[in-house]
């Protein structure tokens, strides 16, 4: 991925892990789970927790993670990948929540049928997860497949979304709470 070296960073807690956000002065170009497949190294980003839209983006994931958020409102920038990842990175953003799809079928929106494993590179490599929602793509049939984040974070985003998706009993939840809202006793 292409960045500038003039981005500013912070790290944010969530129940899911600490999440590194990355931002230009105008757009967030960066949401990964600390130490997922595909982060960048931002050693030379500044650090700062000050930054208006760092802050926007932080009280927008929360408000998501607990459920109180349906959407993101956030200037986005997709820039940092090729001009194929760019396309495949904004379909993802025309999956509903809730909803699921296959690589394959994501690679029929995007007009290439034949490029479900190029697919699949490109969503591993989406730079704004959660908003950006890679993790909406699944397997054919509505298995779960790899997620740079790691799959537990796959199903507890699923699960929060209420999206239906094939059970795989060998992916244990490796002491992340679910985010699945809980029935009122």
């Amino acid at each position: 991925m292409n960045f500038s070296d003039v981005l500013f960073c912070t790290t944010v807690p969530s129940p899911l892990g600490p999440i590194v956000l990355a931002a230009t002065g105008k757009a967030l170009v960066g949401l990964w789970f600390d130490g997922q497949r595909h982060q960048p190294d931002a050693s030379r980003w500044q650090q700062t927790s000050a930054h208006p839209l760092l802050a926007l983006a932080s009280t927008q994931l929360s408000d998501y993670l607990a459920g109180r958020r349906s959407q993101f409102e956030l200037p986005l920038s997709l820039a940092g990948g090729s001009a194929f990842e760019q396309v495949v990175w904004r379909a993802l953003q025309d999956i509903p929540r809730g909803a699921t799809c296959s690589y394959s079928a994501l690679a029929a929106a995007i007009g290439r049928p034949k490029a479900a494993r190029a697919v699949g590179a490109a969503v591993g490599r989406n730079p704004l997860s959660i908003i950006v929602p890679c993790h909406r793509v699944l397997g054919t049939g509505g298995a779960l497949t790899g997620y740079a984040g790691g799959l537990p974070r796959k199903v507890a985003l699923l699960q929060l979304e209420g999206a239906a998706f094939a059970p795989t009993p060998t992916i244990g939840q490796a002491g992340l709470p679910s985010l699945a809202p809980r029935p009122a006793p």
